[in-house]
């Protein structure tokens, strides 16, 4: 396998992967700068997360009419020029739009990136491509708060923007001379109806979920925006049953493989994504560390992700999706509910041992989740399943950390005081068994789900267009 093109694409995601989470440790010098205060400047936070719920939905239909290498480029320039714009911004709503303008790079670059590594990778590399591709969605969100602590002590927070600007130059030349051209395929009219009802279901669900975990605003705002992004949601779902070119292709859930992996993805992350919230926390409020030292700790975890990518291969083609993903899904979860029994007397060396397995474990669960996903889809849909998958992961990441702060808010109110750190405990064993859950969506599946990716069985994948009925494969063709 070619490592070229994924470790291309893996330095574009890393840097949007990190910068989400960079700015959470420097909130109150970039407050205390522009004149604002750090709980109205978590604004800024929410507004990179609707953008990439906004304008997700709309990346595949984007790439499928300029091209994904073209879309891909443009996304880090875009991405780029919203770093500058952070940087030199002096007031809350301007540093607030420009996170806006950063988040509409970042909503093209993950799933565009993607999609250009599905289309250039044969399907029985798909496990390897892709191990290399997981690295900056794992590793990002650790490093980030250590990284953005230590920029900000020893230099300005300016930096943690403009140091995305030569990196960012470097993936797009790097991009230019080694991505693969793709071809223009000739995409059908945009879904206006569908991006519109699509964006206010994403960005409402995410924005609601974030003004509830940081309370930035008064939670009844994030209650009222998350009933209009339901609605919004349950509105696009009669909408996608009757649109000729539907922006997301729901009819690709018909496939039970398809199913199972997005939405037990998608249960899984919920607790994978309250750890980097509750995690740092916990070592901060109950041990007492600063956050430079929370954050070496978690980083471990980044090591063991990083690790996994020299097996997982191997792991998957001996041992196939459906027993990989149950296993690693109960014992990923359970090493979450293992950090509820970690205390200040904890030896250091078994609670870094502990984060080794679990980023270990992890990792190669959304390695073989990302793949599965993509195993029975045709080419001609890849362009379809990729903003589906990328939706459904910010909407179970952003719950994750709603979950997480909804647990400890009602702890503190349960015992009447701050939080302290059993409550932290408590949240961990509630996402580990949230978590837990999505091994019953891989259950169901065959023992050779997914074999023409893993290279496990004999069995051949099935087109997605098969299971649909006639009149629809006639009018995505």
């Amino acid at each position: 396998m070619n490592r070229t093109i994924p470790l291309i694409l893996a330095v574009a995601l890393f840097m949007e992967n990190m910068d989400s989470t960079v700015i959470a440790t420097s909130l109150p010098a970039i407050a205390a700068d522009i004149g604002t205060s750090p709980i109205a400047l978590k604004l800024a936070l929410t507004a990179y997360l609707v953008s990439l719920a906004i304008f997700i939905p709309v990346s595949g239909w984007m790439a499928d009419r300029f091209g994904a290498k073209n879309v891909f480029r443009a996304a880090i320039a875009v991405f780029v020029v919203g770093s500058i714009a952070c940087a030199v911004s002096n007031s809350l709503l301007a540093f607030v739009l420009s996170r806006f303008l950063q988040g509409m790079g970042g909503a093209m670059m993950t799933p565009v990136g993607r999609l250009v590594l599905v289309r250039s990778t044969p399907k029985h590399g798909l496990v390897a491509a892709m191990s290399w591709l997981t690295v900056p969605a794992l590793v990002g969100p650790l490093v980030g708060p250590p990284v953005g602590g230590f920029i900000t002590t020893y230099f300005t927070w300016h930096w943690i923007f403009l140091i995305n600007v030569p990196i960012g130059v470097i993936g797009m030349l790097l991009a230019t001379r080694f991505l693969p051209e793709t071809d223009v395929t000739g995409a059908p009219p945009l879904d206006v109806p569908g991006f519109i009802l699509s964006g206010l279901a994403a960005s409402g669900l995410v924005f609601g979920l974030s003004v509830v975990s940081l309370p930035a605003l008064p939670p009844s705002v994030g209650v009222i925006t998350m009933v209009v992004g339901l609605i919004a949601g349950i509105i696009y779902l009669r909408h996608a049953k009757v649109a000729p070119h539907p922006l997301l292709a729901l009819r690709l859930f018909r496939n039970q493989v398809f199913r199972s992996a997005v939405i037990g993805g998608s249960i899984f992350r919920i607790g994978i994504g309250a750890v980097p919230f509750l995690l740092p926390l916990m070592l901060q409020i109950g041990f007492g560390l600063t956050p430079f030292q929370s954050g070496m700790i978690t980083f471990v975890s980044a090591l063991g992700a990083i690790g996994m990518k020299l097996v997982t291969a191997w792991v998957f083609r001996r041992v196939g999706f459906r027993r990989v993903l149950i296993l690693g899904s109960l014992i990923s979860a359970g090493t979450i509910g293992v950090y509820g029994f970690f205390t200040p007397d904890t030896p250091y060396p078994l609670m870094l041992a502990i984060l080794l397995v679990g980023g270990f474990i992890r990792s190669m669960f959304f390695t073989g989740v990302n793949a599965l996903a993509y195993a029975e889809v045709t080419e001609a849909d890849t362009s379809k399943a990729t903003p589906i998958t990328a939706v459904f992961q910010q909407v179970s990441i952003a719950l994750g950390v709603a979950v997480a702060g909804g647990i400890l808010e009602i702890c503190t109110q349960f015992h009447g005081g701050p939080l302290v750190l059993s409550d932290f405990h408590t949240a961990f064993y509630l996402v580990a068994a949230i978590s837990a859950t999505a091994a019953m969506f891989f259950v169901s599946l065959a023992s050779d789900a997914g074999s023409a990716v893993s290279g496990h069985g004999g069995r051949t994948a099935r087109p997605i267009e098969a299971t649909a009925p006639a009149h629809v494969t006639r009018r995505t063709k």
